[in-house]
């Protein structure tokens, strides 16, 4: 295998999607992934599972995708022999990665001061919608929680009377995301320190950290930005606009790109000298946006796109998934790929953003089976004997 991470080893306790996303990228990028799931599978086996156009072979399109390049066991960890057969796996590993409510690690014996105990080396990772204290850490959250309270919903829409959350959930995949940060931050630090710590991360913490020089702006003006849908607060135009056929962008954030518009669009009313300065344009945009739109909607994106990028004006398609995942750039970075179903059988998603020069292996195994790790997991990494895991399956320990 010619991945970075391939000398890692990790025990991936999540579900749903912060966290699976989070272990995913680790897992892409060369990690031995072992998730380990109750007896009933995690929940997120069962998202989708049924539904005739979004599953495959009985595999909803969550857990195919969330879950590919890891490996399947089951552990009772709420039974005191199946916690003694974790703790086992923990002293072989490298990190654990979970992502459930607050206060759920302590309970079941699986936090890291626990697991230090174990293995001094050992790197924990929650991913949780407060974090691990403060005054409302407790507090349930998923994705639009984590949006709403971390302002970006109240800058995203069409006005200020209607809130809107991203299209993407990026609640969750920012957790996601910012655990990969941290805990990648932390393997490196264990290489001086010989000592595993704890990373934990709050999915607020990351929406509050994304709103980056905006929350800056407001400390400086004192007052709430508010949604100006696809505009901009500075330049103009800067929006998006209709085709004949579709929607574009168009970017226009120096004078220079002002003065190569006007010679593709031909608008008479852009001729006037106030315009091209910013000051200028801010004071006519909507007048501005008004003539694009109608001279744009005149004709196909696709022409404009041409005409606009002859003249290297920042621009692009508003692109549905079908043409986003058929662009010839995405396709070339392999930024679409097959992901397997143990079965055989296969579907398409989106490959691995994180190209490496050396290290450059792309591999995508299948979502595993409930399970279908066990006996290979706990023969390998913890040389248990075929008559211990009979013991232990009868038990209901391990499935």
């Amino acid at each position: 295998m010619n991945k970075p991470l391939k000398d890692v080893r990790i025990l991936d306790l999540t579900h749903m999607l912060s966290g699976p996303y989070g272990a995913m990228i680790l897992a892409d990028l060369g990690a031995e992934t072992i998730k380990v799931e109750p007896p009933k599978g995690e929940g997120t086996r069962k998202l989708l599972a049924t539904d005739p156009k979004n599953s495959l072979e009985g595999m909803g399109a969550y857990y195919i995708t969330l879950n590919r390049n890891k490996k399947s066991t089951v552990i009772d960890l709420k039974s005191p022999e199946g916690l003694e057969v974790f703790y086992d796996l923990v002293r072989e590993s490298d990190i654990v990665i979970s992502n459930f409510g607050a206060g759920v690690p302590e309970r079941l014996k699986i936090d890291y001061d626990t697991l230090a105990e174990i293995n001094p080396r050992i790197i924990t990772c929650t991913v949780s919608g407060f974090g691990s204290d403060g005054p409302n850490y407790k507090r349930p959250a998923f994705d639009q929680v984590a949006q709403a309270t971390g302002g970006g919903m109240s800058i995203t829409g069409l006005d200020k009377n209607t809130p809107m959350r991203a299209g993407i959930p990026i609640g969750d995949l920012g957790g996601g995301m910012f655990a990969v940060m941290g805990i990648l931050s932390a393997l490196h630090e264990r290489t001086s320190s010989g000592k595993g710590q704890h990373v934990d991360i709050s999915m607020l913490d990351a929406q509050i950290s994304l709103l980056n020089y905006m929350a800056t702006m407001y400390f400086m003006s004192g007052e709430d930005p508010y949604p100006i849908g696809n505009s901009h607060f500075v330049h103009v135009p800067y929006d998006t606009f209709k085709c004949a056929d579709g929607f574009i962008v168009i970017a226009v954030i120096t004078d220079n790109f002002w003065t190569n518009l006007k010679t593709v669009v031909n608008v008479p009313e852009f001729d006037d000298p106030e315009l091209d300065g910013q000051p200028g344009r801010w004071a006519a945009r909507d007048m501005i946006s008004e003539k694009l739109n109608d001279v744009l909607s005149k004709k196909s994106a696709a022409h404009w796109i041409a005409e606009l990028e002859a003249k290297r004006i920042p621009c692009a398609p508003v692109n549905k998934f079908s043409q986003a995942l058929n662009d010839e750039q995405v396709l070339h970075r392999n930024m679409v790929v097959d992901i397997a179903h143990p079965s055989g059988k296969s579907t398409k998603g989106p490959g691995n953003p994180i190209k490496l020069s050396r290290t450059a292996e792309e591999s995508f195994s299948p979502a595993p089976l409930l399970g279908q790790d066990t006996d290979d997991v706990f023969t390998s990494v913890l040389n248990y004997d075929e008559s211990k895991l009979a013991e232990l399956k009868k038990k209901g320990v391990i499935g």
